[in-house]
């Protein structure tokens, strides 16, 4: 009986050190149920299901976390209007009715003005800029910031890389050519336009074709060769312009509601921050790789006519940029330490890639 009361005695006091004797085993099934949890989630998207880059570009997001983690996050993946409108992403994840979203932040400027400095900015940064920015020079930790109060935690999860510059009914020759113009053109870019005289529009995806087709708007931009030849935008338009002076690269996004993030234990949280990692190199090689091959069949296929934007045009919708940037950034504190974040860190970019990636395109 003594014996057994001096093993009693020992399992219930602490070890040297304070460590309770049992502790070790305690923390060992704390571990075990948490690498037993799973998680299933659902990923609202603001493209169409399955859309090429885009909405493929959402699965690839979702097929890599459900990979990565052995099945213990299961993503299942909605286009946009399956479950909520496209346009309604951010709100859907934010009031927990998806634990994630896929879309473009340059489409929350109404209700978070400043996300579109994570979007896409005229005549601003490209996508290897966007990137080291994000990843490296604080852009991210800015982002975070400005997401928090709506319950949301951001990932950058695609890059398109520089744009065309859109499809037009008419040639633009001169900034005449602008005045009364209606486009669908999002964020920073729509500013731009309307300031040049031009009438910008916000539509989905979904609703492009159909609305230039019918003459509710005379132009519009999307992506580039290979997301436009699959909506069949040359059926609508003649004329393809570029460069894509409104985006020389669009950021994508993949948002996670707060409470479904702080959930998951901390290897998952890591598993989904390499996931998005991967979805934005994965998009923009995407694109590289299919871009010049749709650009032939456009041309030599359905007869669209490649257009440069007159000099003069483009000097103009610059001057606009400049002025709708500095505005946003003085339209509140957060907005002028992200603007400062940004405008710097692409300033001290640009001599290097002068001397390393013009120069050498030059070079070649």
């Amino acid at each position: 009986m003594k014996r057994r009361n001096l093993i009693k005695a020992i399992g219930a006091t602490t070890l040297t050190g304070g460590l309770v004797a049992c502790k070790p085993k305690q923390q060992e099934c704390s571990d075990t149920q948490e690498q037993n949890q799973s998680f299933e989630w659902k990923m609202v998207t603001a493209w169409p299901k399955n859309f090429p880059a885009l909405g493929t570009g959402a699965n690839f997001l979702a097929k890599t976390i459900n990979e990565m983690s052995g099945g213990r996050i299961n993503i299942t993946v909605y286009g946009g209007g399956e479950l909520v409108p496209a346009l309604e992403v951010f709100d859907a994840v934010s009031n927990g009715t998806a634990e994630m979203g896929h879309a473009a932040s340059y489409y929350w400027k109404g209700k978070v003005p400043e996300a579109q400095f994570f979007g896409a900015i005229p005549f601003g940064m490209n996508a290897q800029e966007m990137n080291a920015w994000l990843y490296h020079g604080g852009g991210l930790e800015l982002w975070t910031e400005l997401y928090q109060k709506h319950n949301l935690v951001p990932f950058p999860a695609g890059q398109t890389g520089v744009q065309m510059g859109g499809w037009f009914n008419k040639e633009i020759n001169t900034l005449e050519d602008i005045q009364g113009l209606v486009m669908r053109i999002p964020g920073l870019g729509g500013d731009v336009l309307k300031r040049a005289g031009g009438s910008p529009k916000l539509l989905p995806g979904s609703e492009v074709f159909t609305s230039l087709q019918t003459g509710n708007i005379d132009a519009t931009e999307w992506v580039g060769p290979y997301n436009d030849l699959a909506f069949g935008f040359y059926q609508a338009a003649k004329y393809y312009y570029y460069p894509g002076w409104h985006e020389p690269t669009a950021c994508l996004e993949a948002t996670i509601n707060k409470e479904a993030y702080d959930n998951l234990p901390d290897d998952l949280k890591q598993i989904v921050k390499i996931a998005c990692m991967a979805s934005n190199q994965n998009m923009l090689s995407n694109f590289t790789a299919k871009n010049n091959n749709a650009l032939e069949t456009l041309i030599n296929e359905h007869n669209v006519q490649l257009r440069q934007y007159p000099t003069a045009v483009l000097e103009e919708f610059k001057r606009h940029a400049n002025d709708v940037l500095n505005e946003l950034g003085d339209s509140s504190e957060i907005g002028n330490r992200i603007f400062q974040s940004y405008k710097s860190f692409a300033e001290q970019s640009k001599d290097w890639l002068d001397i390393s990636e013009n120069a050498y395109f030059k070079a070649r």
